[in-house]
């Protein structure tokens, strides 16, 4: 059931967060702008709530590989209610709750979106959770059931898996009947890890990653790698996968991106998967729509839940950047308007 919401408090205006140049966090002006008026095939929806995503830091600076006409808004992922129909939309209506992901929009009081983007909430469905639940769950579900075909019973090690993606991916992972050695770079994070049901943490702040990983595994290795961080950690991690390994390349936080020596897979007999999500969704659409299926059940039974690091009100949009800056975020971080508990 679609859930149906209060509007009778939306501004005449919206304010919003605007990229002229993509040089940087620092160049970003909160300005305020007249509502734009939905097209053909699009809704205004009224921000409830938005996360800040690894992806919004770098189409700030210019490094990502989407890279939107200046002026932009950023922020990717979102969700709010829906105050304006545009023409030939019949599955949406003014009031109805919902989420999406369209790569830029979200960090503002009010956007247009592509009305074929946005999921309808479930009943109960609070705004701050759907504002943090496409494209972590999206990328960590595609990634480990489709593309690295975790199976029950498998080891599975997440890298920064702490982070967003990370922490829906050891979710996942459980309901899907791993077993899971969460890698983290701090004893608190690793806590956080085990509170969501990791198996096994390494904290690789003061622990030798490929140690941890034999006396964890028995020597075996992991059969499955999910490393959305990159750097320094990949090749002692790939060093360490099993016979047969799937080695899952969900992104780079870490900055640099790694060379691995071509031999590694070949004694291993394990295989390198490249994961874009956002590929999947254009090519394969029928079979997204099924994962997220899933994925909101496996909600509604209480097996996932997006874990908040906290919120922050949507003008406080550079305090989240250094906050995520400094890499002691857990979960995400989720930019928020008024009634945004809703």
């Amino acid at each position: 059931m679609m859930r149906r919401a209060d509007t009778h408090n939306e501004r005449d205006a919206m304010q919003a967060w605007i990229c002229d140049t993509p040089t940087g966090v620092e160049d970003l002006r909160w300005k305020s702008l007249p509502p734009p008026s939905p097209g053909a095939g699009e809704v205004r929806v009224a921000i409830r709530a938005a996360s800040l995503n690894f992806p919004d830091l770098l189409i700030v600076q210019g490094k990502y590989q989407m890279k939107p006409a200046t002026p932009f808004v950023p922020g990717s992922e979102f969700a709010g209610v829906v105050e304006a129909v545009g023409e030939g939309v019949t599955h949406l209506r003014v009031g109805d709750s919902v989420a999406c992901l369209q790569g830029t929009g979200g960090f503002a009081t009010h956007v247009l979106a592509d009305a074929a983007r946005c999921i309808p909430l479930p009943e109960g469905f609070p705004y701050v959770d759907a504002a943090a639940f496409i494209m972590t769950y999206g990328t960590s579900h595609h990634a480990l059931i489709d593309r690295g075909q975790l199976q029950p019973g498998e080891t599975l090690l997440v890298l920064g898996a702490a982070g967003g993606v990370g922490t829906a991916a050891i979710q996942i992972a459980k309901a899907a009947g791993a077993r899971v050695i969460a890698a983290a770079s701090s004893a608190e994070k690793c806590a956080v890890c085990s509170s969501l049901g990791a198996d096994a943490t390494i904290d690789y702040g003061t622990q030798d990653l490929r140690t941890a990983l034999k006396d964890l595994t028995g020597g075996k290795g992991p059969d499955v790698v999910y490393d959305p961080v990159g750097g320094d950690l990949a090749e002692p991690a790939f060093r360490s996968i099993a016979w047969r390994g799937r080695y899952l390349v969900i992104g780079f936080a870490a900055g640099p991106i790694p060379a691995l020596p071509f031999n590694l897979p070949l004694l291993k007999g394990a295989s390198v998967v490249g994961v874009f999500w956002g590929g999947y969704v254009q090519k394969e659409p029928k079979a997204n729509a099924a994962m997220f299926r899933e994925l909101m059940q496996w909600y509604a039974e209480g097996r996932i839940r997006p874990v908040i690091d906290g919120t922050l009100p949507m003008s406080a949009l550079p305090e989240a950047y250094a906050r995520m800056g400094s890499r002691e975020v857990k979960g995400k971080l989720v930019m928020v308007n008024d009634a945004a508990a809703g």
